[in-house]
């Protein structure tokens, strides 16, 4: 990512409780709505805002974009908000999208808690089959309309691509994955899915900017996460001068969803040690 210079839009976004604000950014496929699973519970405290990133959700363009774009999207998200300075969640993509908030404006950033998400994220994603999609489907499509069915989970869902995205094929994860997964897949457009692939393509490696944010960062990952896996995040978080670094085992990039409370806690006990408190003025 180099320099931002392109003009915003406006991002629908979804904003709940009130108190210091936690901007809360979602992953590729996602929406605001994602985030539910931390923003149900921080908003007892404090007002999340979670926007859908430009191209997902109900942010919708006809514009071709880069992924720098939505730097700029959310500068101008807190300038209208007239938010000064904020805490910032990224799952996944929200992630490295945070990072690089608190890279170029640290002024504004008190804190990171980084999801599923590395400075330099590497994979080990194995090749993806017709039956892997064709499973997946199906799986989906039968978990939309019954929910944490078992027999569906048994059947289809655990020969499908969610045994890559989860490693606890339980009822409740798959009621996440009906209630979030599939309708932000849906709204994700083609036009983010290129903006993300060509960013991929050019390679992306923060890893020496790290030792700049001096915020106090909490880094979240799942032991199996094919996708971002904990090893590329534990490197991100020995990198930042000042983080926690969790690792969660026998659970994979959607760890958030399949134990829940136990991140929730960890994220509770964190923000108690580092109590979010406004400390700059323009």
């Amino acid at each position: 990512m180099s320099q931002v210079a392109a003009s915003p839009i406006a991002l629908n976004v979804m904003t709940q409780g009130q108190g210091f604000p936690i901007l809360c950014l979602h992953g590729h496929p996602g929406s605001g709505q994602s985030l539910t699973v931390f923003t149900r519970h921080l908003s007892q405290r404090f007002q999340t805002i979670a926007p859908d990133l430009r191209g997902y959700g109900g942010s919708q363009t006809t514009a071709e974009f880069e992924m720098l774009d939505h730097l700029v999207d959310l500068k101008a998200l807190l300038d209208q908000r007239q938010i000064q300075q904020c805490l910032i969640l990224g799952w996944s993509l929200g992630g490295i999208l945070a990072i690089e908030m608190a890279l170029r404006f640290p002024e504004r950033v008190s804190g990171l808690i980084l999801v599923a998400t590395s400075a330099r994220p590497w994979g080990n994603h194995p090749p993806i089959s017709w039956q892997d999609n064709f499973y997946t489907g199906l799986a989906s499509v039968l978990n939309r309309l019954s929910p944490g069915w078992q027999w569906n989970i048994d059947q289809f869902g655990k020969r499908s691509l969610y045994r890559y995205l989860v490693q606890q094929h339980t009822p409740e994860t798959y009621q996440y994955l009906a209630a979030a997964a599939m309708p932000a897949y849906l709204q994700t457009s083609r036009l983010a899915t290129r903006a993300l692939f060509k960013a991929i393509r050019q390679g992306y490696n923060r890893l020496p900017d790290l030792g700049k944010i001096q915020c106090p960062c909490l880094v979240l990952a799942g032991e199996c996460d094919r996708h971002i896996t904990a090893a590329s995040s534990q490197e991100t978080a020995h990198l930042l001068p000042n983080a926690e670094w969790h690792c969660y085992p026998n659970t994979a990039h959607l760890f958030p969803w399949e134990i829940p409370q136990t991140v929730l806690s960890n994220i509770d006990d964190w923000l108690q040690r580092h109590p979010q408190r406004e400390s700059f003025k323009f």
